[in-house]
């Protein structure tokens, strides 16, 4: 047995403490984005912050990424649909939707209501590649679909009955699915390095956000004319996503996951929901109704549930 005084020991601690720092770090600048999003609002048109995400993350990549392309280029030539893809709906169409979401529903409501997330994974994992959910995932998931079908009611489940969902509602599911199918879709990602990844992807998300722009603001002339447009707070949102959930987060969470492995870092993931619903208290103000509560005890309740099932396996 080793002592805990040994340098080993000391090295393995310090390891799972950083691990834990970056690991809360991430999660806390996603939270941010969704904050971003409600703020832009007036501020910068949603699909010129989108385009203007992917275009400066994209700069930032290829000054540090490019030198793992070349040795990954012969895993990323024959998956490299699959990766345009990832970075088209993944990022960008995830995005779109989130962004101009902000502008019907509120940020509690999309922070609260991306917890589907995982749920709709365990959901996909089971319908399409047949992984067999235990009962306590199967519990977890019927709490955590209540819970964000309660706030996208607004406490009163009989709206959705009715199809009396707020549309900003609506685009945030929108957008849940869509980040879903790409968490599924990631089983067949070539084997490259993680910065090769997210350059390859950013691209396709700038691309992708370009010809989203097109065809929403009607042509190129309409988005030239977005930009003097911005304020100093849009310039600002801009250089946020742009940054810190984009590159950052990415960056703190690879290195989580190579700390204490993929299993133990996943879970950290689902803090998003509570840094976003914390992030719009005090950042934007927003009032925490009783359904917001109601809500989320369900939401975290169907979490936990769900994870303690897989991790008593393993």
């Amino acid at each position: 047995m080793k002592n805990a005084n040994t340098p080993q020991y000391g090295k393995l601690s310090a390891n799972i403490s950083q691990a834990y720092l970056l690991l809360i770090i991430a999660p806390l600048l996603w939270g941010g984005n969704l904050v971003a999003g409600k703020l832009a609002v007036d501020q910068v048109d949603p699909n010129i912050l989108l385009l203007g995400r992917w275009f400066g993350a994209s700069l930032i990549l290829i000054i540090i990424a490019s030198k793992y392309i070349k040795p990954d280029w012969q895993k990323i030539k024959p998956r490299l649909l699959i990766l345009i893809l990832y970075g088209a709906l993944g990022f960008a169409a995830f995005n779109l939707l989130m962004y101009n979401s902000a502008y019907f529903t509120s940020g509690l409501n999309m922070s609260i209501e991306q917890a589907s997330i995982p749920v709709l994974v365990l959901l996909g994992n089971f319908l399409i590649f047949k992984v067999r959910a235990r009962p306590l995932q199967i519990i977890g998931l019927v709490l955590t679909i209540i819970g964000v079908m309660f706030v996208a009611s607004a406490g009163d489940l009989r709206k959705i009955l009715a199809l009396e969902m707020n549309i900003g509602d609506v685009m945030v599911l929108g957008a849940c699915f869509l980040y879903a199918a790409y968490s599924l879709a990631l089983k067949y990602k070539p084997k490259i390095h993680w910065l090769s990844f997210m350059l390859v992807t950013s691209l396709a998300a700038f691309g992708a956000s370009f010809i989203y722009q097109i065809i929403i603001e009607a042509g190129f002339d309409n988005i030239i004319s977005q930009i003097p447009k911005i304020t100093l707070l849009g310039w600002g949102t801009i250089f946020y996503v742009m940054i810190f959930p984009s590159i950052l987060a990415q960056i703190f969470y690879a290195r989580g996951v190579e700390l204490i492995g993929p299993n133990r870092a996943s879970i950290f993931i689902n803090l998003l929901p509570v840094f976003g619903t914390i992030l719009s208290i005090i950042i934007l103000g927003e009032k925490f109704e009783t359904y917001h509560l109601i809500a989320s005890i369900l939401v975290i309740l169907g979490i936990i549930l769900a994870e303690y099932s897989v991790r008593k396996k393993q």
